[in-house]
């Protein structure tokens, strides 16, 4: 075979020229691309360009410090809804909010007739009327269950209303959701701090403050609750904790108090009513005017029918049926009795309390109503326009229940100045039966005479006095029971030198008047001061037969729910302080007061009536005080500011309110005798007609005991002359008369005779 000549021909690539890369002779193999370069735009110059860079420099720094601050707003929020929402309780446990318990007191019936503190019943969704409900939202926040703890929408809202009318945007409206006022009820879970708060009320006030500082902790502690609660849970925390006026603290309570049934069995416009107290608890709540209250109901049945919540129909039929009060609620009765109630008891188990406490008392509304009524209407027919003379009235049961009180004209008001039981007035002659009780007790007669003439007593500085008669006129010698029934100075002074200041003193002080005596002659025309319940009470012992009796209110006390009471009635009948005898013959003395005497103005028909006006000597005082059978009743008349009063007297308008207040409370009442009861019950002590008093017996007519009582009684007052009573300052030879000396030393001896003859022949 021929091997081929010459240079050979090479057809494929080369090993030495594939040394370079694969891809470089791929790309000389491409045609290579022409770079084309586009003309730039002309660069702006001048002013212009320089402000459209600084505003594009200003804009990318404040969206970024936007977005980084937002972040870290976002990243505190959490932070501190994540702390608020650890340090939540169950829903349950947020429910009652008070420092202090509720007292609710009860009438003599067991009706309840006032409330003190602030009273509360917890309910639970299931236990809330859905219009109530939805009353609520209509009225403080609509979009309730549609935003998650805050409202941009309704914070714009408010902030341009307070715009508008001239308020700084943060003024006025606060456009505060549900979840951001219970935020607010809750003091976003802070408690009292008694090292940076004087008292409670101060940090209440602190935690119910506006101010964006306070807004701004508002809201992660909303969206906390938001996160930890159901809505309901919120609603509930909120309808249970708001203060809804009238000592009500949530809902139930509310509508316990202003319509007497629970919440879930209120209607619409009673709805509509309770959620208005929410914007001005006391300002619109029903029992300060009811009229107001009404008018604002129907603003919230409107939001109601915008919302959905009522047809047009409904809201008119609500509109044309507005919510009242209950009798309850509309009486308001009590007021100054309840203040007295709360006064007078341990403070831990009533102003102080911090449980809820019911108190049973004596009061009665029927009483109390029919008192109002006619001091209203003696001062509309007898009180001139525009006088601001003030009035009390106390009436109480002969064993010290007290059964009404009037504490002033503003009969409804509570916690104001009670008159009846605050006010210290000089007495005058409404202190002159104490005199005559301790005459009697020591053995005098009513029968017995006393001179009625011009007196003059020295006492200690080489002073003298010398007291004088309302009318400047003397009568001579009178009887005791003269003496009394026309008020006279000076014959009860000279009994009163001849009894004793001391045992007048004795008497009074033993019957109730706690107030400090004076030890001077001027004691037995009532120149000491006492209350009219400490009055009133003296004389409720005069008419249960000479024992002293302890004015009381509270017959028992219970917490709710435990019928085991914690405390027991607190007065009633004390010791003896005169004799049976002795009183009876008082009730005798002081019915004369009314039949002949200076109080005719208080006669009631044909009823058996006893006691006494009073009138000082500045004419600053007035009083009234007396009894029939089956009430003791007191009234006094005066200025607070101690401004004489011009042409009354105790037989006056006191006496003329006395009458009618007692013809009210009589009313179908029986007309019973005078009497008093012996605590043995052997016998009664009777005061009728003009005979002296005479003991009869109250049970069987074969009892020996009490026939013989009986006879040798009114044997010794048939046979009894009268006695002349004569001062010791006036005695100018010889010793002055004993006390209870001769008749009454008789009267007793025969009677001691009598029982022991009785008791021998048993």
């Amino acid at each position: 075979m021929k091997k081929p000549t010459g240079t050979p021909r090479r057809t494929g690539a080369s090993p030495i020229a594939d040394k370079r890369s694969f891809r470089e002779a791929e790309t000389e193999a491409k045609p290579r691309k022409v770079k084309r370069h586009t003309a730039r735009p002309p660069r702006r110059g001048g002013i212009l360009g320089w402000i459209v860079g600084f505003i594009v420099l200003i804009w990318r720094i404040v969206w970024g410090s936007i977005w980084r601050l937002a972040m870290v707003v976002a990243l505190i929020i959490g932070s501190a809804s994540a702390y608020f929402y650890a340090t939540l309780p169950e829903a349950e446990a947020l429910f009652d909010g008070r420092a202090r318990g509720s007292v609710t007191m009860l009438d003599r019936d067991g009706r309840v007739f006032a409330w003190r503190g602030e009273t509360f019943g917890a309910v639970t969704a299931d236990q809330i009327a859905p219009v109530l409900k939805e009353a609520v939202i209509a009225t403080e926040d609509r979009r309730f269950y549609r935003h998650f703890g805050i409202s941009p929408r309704g914070i714009a809202s408010a902030i341009s209303i307070n715009m508008a009318a001239g308020r700084s945007p943060l003024e006025g409206h606060g456009g505060s959701t549900i979840t951001q006022q219970v935020a607010k009820l809750l003091c976003l879970g802070e408690t009292f701090d008694p090292t940076r708060f004087a008292n409670e009320a101060e940090f209440e006030a602190d935690c119910r403050s506006g101010g964006i500082w306070r807004k701004i902790k508002e809201v992660p502690y909303a969206f906390a609750m938001e996160a930890k609660y159901s809505k309901d849970d919120i609603l509930n925390i909120y309808m249970n904790r708001s203060y809804l006026g009238g000592g009500a603290r949530g809902f139930e309570a509310a509508s316990q108090r202003y319509f007497n049934k629970p919440a879930s069995q209120v209607n619409a416009s009673e709805s509509a009513m309770l959620a208005g107290l929410l914007r001005a608890p006391s300002y619109y709540a029903p029992t300060a005017n009811l009229q107001r209250s009404q008018e604002r109901a129907n603003v919230i049945l409107g939001l109601m029918g915008e919302e959905g919540y009522l047809s047009d129909q409904e809201v008119a039929q609500a509109r044309a049926a507005p919510a009242t009060l209950s009798q309850a609620a509309a009486a308001r009765a009590g007021g100054y009795f309840a203040d007295w109630v709360m006064e007078s008891g341990p403070g831990f188990l009533t102003s102080e309390t911090t449980e809820d406490v019911t108190i049973t008392t004596t009061f009665d509304q029927r009483i109390q109503r029919a008192a109002e009524r006619a001091l209203q209407r003696i001062y509309d027919e007898k009180v001139k326009d525009g006088s601001t003379a003030q009035a009390a009235v106390v009436i109480m049961s002969a064993d010290g229940a007290v059964r009404a009180m009037i504490g002033g004209l503003d009969n409804r008001a509570q916690g104001t100045f009670n008159r009846a039981t605050q006010a210290k007035r000089q007495t005058g002659s409404s202190f002159k039966p104490f005199v005559y009780a301790a005459a009697l007790d020591a053995g005098y007669s009513p029968s017995d005479t006393v001179q009625d003439a011009p007196l003059t007593i020295r006492i200690p500085g080489g002073r003298s006095w010398s007291p004088q008669n309302y009318t400047r006129n003397y009568r001579g010698a009178v009887t005791l029971t003269t003496s009394l029934a026309q008020s006279l100075n000076t014959s009860t002074i000279r009994l009163q030198e001849v009894v004793g200041r001391d045992q007048v003193i004795r008497v009074a002080q033993g019957f109730g008047i706690v107030s400090n005596l004076t030890t001077s002659p001027s004691l037995g025309l009532g120149a000491s001061e006492a209350t009219l319940l400490e009055l009133t009470g003296a004389y409720a012992g005069i008419r249960n037969g000479g024992t002293s009796v302890a004015p009381y209110g509270v017959v028992q006390l219970n917490m709710r729910g435990d019928e085991r009471p914690l405390m027991g009635q607190t007065g009633g009948l004390g010791q003896r302080v005169i004799s049976q005898r002795a009183a009876g013959q008082l009730i005798y003395m002081m019915q004369q007061v009314i039949q002949s005497g200076t109080g005719t103005r208080a006669r009631l028909g044909d009823r058996p009536v006893a006691g006494k006006t009073g009138t000082t000597s500045s004419y600053r005082d007035a009083w009234f005080v007396g009894f029939t059978e089956q009430y003791v009743t007191g009234v006094w008349m005066g200025y607070d500011d101690n401004t004489p009063l011009s042409g009354v007297t105790g037989g006056g308008l006191p006496a003329e309110i006395w009458q009618a207040v007692m013809s009210e409370i009589h009313d179908g009442l029986p007309e019973l005798p005078l009497s008093t009861v012996s605590p043995d019950g052997s016998g009664i002590i009777m005061s009728q007609g003009d005979s002296t008093p005479r003991v009869v017996t109250s049970g069987s007519a074969d009892d020996p005991l009490a026939a013989a009582l009986a006879g040798v009684m009114n044997t010794i007052e048939a046979e009894r002359t009268g006695r002349q009573i004569v001062a010791p300052t006036e005695i100018t030879g010889g010793a002055p008369q004993t006390p209870g000396a001769s008749v009454g030393a008789d009267s007793d001896d025969a009677l001691s005779r009598a029982l022991q003859g009785i008791l021998g022949g048993n």
